[in-house]
């Protein structure tokens, strides 16, 4: 062989050749493919949801109180539906310490009409000042179909 001779394509002196990997490259361009499509649903809902009117759901009555002695708060709600419901209440209080704030979730089954004590929350040893934040939504249960 001469020295500018190029070496034949199946001898066994020519460099190994990089054989791409297919199944890696698949493997990426569907996480990108993937991805792409969770951010856009994402955006589309978000997007949506700025638009989107409130339901028509009744105002949920509900009182998050700090009682005597300001170390205990007691979260009490009336379930204004016509049926029973699953509802949540959350309450944020601020404290006489700084950046002492407090918040508790309640969720609990609650009667159709029926005013109940969610729960109550501690303050850690600290005082309660004063109620910073509440909320509460109630959604009405199923019933279970008859068979």
């Amino acid at each position: 062989m001469k020295r500018c001779e190029r070496p034949p394509a199946n001898s066994s002196t020519a460099p190994p050749r990089m054989r791409p990997d297919l199944a890696g490259l698949r493997l990426v361009a569907l996480n990108r493919l993937v991805l792409t499509s969770l951010v856009r649903t994402s955006l589309a809902l978000a997007f949506v949801g700025c638009f989107a009117g409130p339901v028509d759901a009744d105002e949920v009555p509900f009182a998050c109180t700090i009682l005597p002695g300001e170390e205990l708060a007691s979260i009490v709600m009336t379930n204004p539906l016509a049926a029973d419901a699953s509802c949540i209440v959350t309450c944020k209080f601020s404290t006489t310490k700084y950046d002492n704030n407090p918040q508790i979730t309640c969720a609990k089954a609650v009667p159709s009409g029926k005013e109940v004590e969610m729960c109550r929350l501690t303050s850690g040893g600290d005082k309660f000042v004063k109620l910073t934040e509440g909320r509460a939504d109630c959604l009405r249960l199923s019933n279970p179909v008859a068979e």
